[in-house]
């Protein structure tokens, strides 16, 4: 499935039924009097956040939605029929914007949750209501109102714990698919995650957490260069970051300066999101590799009171270790290094 995270829609909700002006014509029923019903009321537009869905896909295909206009009333007091909503469903960690003002209306987070993005007119009032003592036959009756219409801009920010960070081919999917029963796609080469990819990790005593990787940052990635600068916003709701740095093969790599590399793209991004908290792994470490150099970004991380690992997606090393560490951040309990 392609992954789509931003997306501008038009919604239009249903106009409100006209009122109706009649009067009662009965055999044996003097004056009768008017008995227009009323208009029904038009329908709405209502996001509902749906957790079977992951991306906005289908919004890009479909860009306008209108609900059902209410019927008009009829005579005998009778009503219109109120029109059909229109439910749109969007996943959960959609963000809604007006499209005109920038103003953010909602943020979806919670599975169930609705929001209206656009009320139905009201319906007109029948001749029935503008009776008075000295108007006892009125031929007036009200037009339904017209519904609201909105542009709005739908972004989403996927619900993770934690967040996978690091350079193209640090191993994140690697990682991913090893912990969880994520299967994303794997191979040795740079930007092979697309997309962002959610696996769920389970941890003793029946709990869990989740996590996301996403897309290799490089150098400029906060101003648009390669392709992590789109998915930066999906880290943005994680309370804890996993930064992986891929041991380097040759000595002349330098590790702490692939580091920084992401970390000064974070800054850039996101100074509340550069401070939250974050666990630094070696990864890889299972290959040939500058054990000088692990030992360099060990003492950076110690420095700044990181808690690091040196591990192996592939070969297991220090993963069970890692995984642990995470899951007590993220359940509030306290981690060793």
């Amino acid at each position: 499935m392609k992954f789509v995270d931003e997306v501008s829609i038009e919604v239009a909700a249903g106009a409100g039924g006209d009122g109706c002006a009649a009067f009662r014509r009965e055999k044996y029923v003097p004056r009768g009097g008017p008995s227009g019903g009323d208009g029904g009321r038009g329908g709405d537009v209502v996001l509902v956040a749906d957790p079977r869905r992951s991306t906005l896909l289908d919004l890009r295909y479909q860009k306008r939605y209108r609900a059902e206009k209410g019927q008009p009333g009829r005579g005998k007091d009778m009503h219109g029929r109120a029109g059909e909503a229109v439910r749109i469903p969007v996943p959960p960690g959609t963000l809604v914007f007006e499209l005109q003002s920038g103003d953010q209306l909602a943020d979806l987070v919670e599975a169930g949750q609705e929001l209206v993005v656009a009320r139905g007119g009201r319906g007109g009032r029948g001749n029935r209501h503008f009776v008075t003592p000295s108007r006892q036959a009125p031929k007036t009756a009200e037009p339904g109102a017209p519904g609201e219409q909105l542009r709005i801009r739908l972004e989403l920010k996927l619900l993770a714990d934690v967040g996978v960070i690091g350079l193209p081919n640090a191993g994140k999917s690697t990682l991913i698919a090893r912990i969880s029963k994520a299967r994303p796609k794997i191979a040795d080469y740079p930007f092979t995650t697309l997309v962002p990819n959610l696996g769920v990790v389970e941890l003793p005593e029946h709990n869990s957490f989740v996590v996301a990787d996403v897309p290799g940052l490089i150098e400029g990635a906060s101003e648009g260069a390669g392709l992590g600068h789109r998915f930066l916003r999906h880290v943005e709701r994680c309370s804890l970051l996993l930064h992986l740095v891929e041991v380097p093969l040759q000595a002349e790599r330098d590790l702490v300066a692939d580091f920084e590399t992401v970390e000064k793209e974070l800054h850039a991004f996101d100074a509340e999101l550069a401070a939250r908290p974050r666990v630094v792994a070696a990864s890889k470490i299972d290959l040939p590799h500058d054990g000088a150099a692990v030992e360099r970004l060990a003492a950076l991380a110690g420095e700044r009171g990181l808690p690091f690992f040196r591990i192996s997606a592939v070969s297991g090393e220090a993963v069970e270790a890692l995984v642990l560490e995470l899951g007590g951040r993220v359940m509030g309990e306290a981690g060793g290094d």
